[in-house]
């Protein structure tokens, strides 16, 4: 029998009812640091780190409509009071909804590489949405990433050395739910382990 997702109004974020930038002490009831990931998938990062720190408010960014609906009723079946889920496109919400100076922490893991060279353009990690990350940064925030594609890694690596002058590359240190042998804990990642993928990270502060 298939599981039935509930909505859970205390986890899930709707774009329409926000204004031209966050209020992240308004969302979450508190003033805290805040941590976004961007591909919530279903959950499992915000789950294993949003429990492991009751301290910091955790927002998820999720396009794909089943993982969202996934990752909020399990947020929500959990209890989970300091994780908020919002279903939008992450490049335009970052751009145009989150604060200068608002973010401790981007978490971005396994992003989608768009391989063929005329979708390129869809990929998150451009030059543009760096910038936009750094603009939301606070002094000291940090930037992780983790992926599988090579090619698209390169271009990664390039674009944050690029900004030498603003990030410092720190070292990529597991998070909370990484079980022996992960790095990320992420579901993507159990898989790319069990089909023999390298993966690749990179992390970085802002100074």
């Amino acid at each position: 029998m298939a599981r039935i997702l509930k909505d859970y109004p205390s986890v899930s974020l709707k774009a329409e009812d926000l204004g031209c930038r966050l209020d992240f002490a308004d969302i979450f009831g508190r003033h805290g640091p805040v941590h976004i990931e961007v591909g919530t998938g279903k959950g499992t990062f915000l789950l294993g780190e949003a429990r492991a720190q009751p301290e910091v408010d955790f927002l998820g960014i999720e396009w794909a409509r089943k993982y969202y609906r996934y990752a909020v009723d399990r947020i929500g079946r959990w209890g989970v009071a300091n994780v908020r889920i919002i279903r939008t496109d992450a490049a335009s919400f970052i751009g145009d909804f989150v604060p200068d100076d608002s973010v401790e922490c981007f978490h971005i893991y396994f992003p989608d590489p768009w391989p063929k060279k005329r979708h390129h353009k869809r990929r998150f990690i451009s030059a543009a949405t760096l910038d936009h990350l750094l603009r939301c940064l606070t002094m000291g925030g940090r930037l992780r990433i983790a992926t599988d594609h090579a090619e698209y890694f390169e271009v990664i690596e390039d674009l944050v050395t690029g900004q030498a002058e603003r990030l410092e590359q720190i070292e990529f240190t597991p998070t909370v739910g990484a079980e022996a042998g992960e790095i990320t804990g992420t579901n993507y990642e159990r898989k790319y382990i069990k089909d023999k993928r390298q993966i690749y990270t990179i992390a970085a502060k802002k100074i």
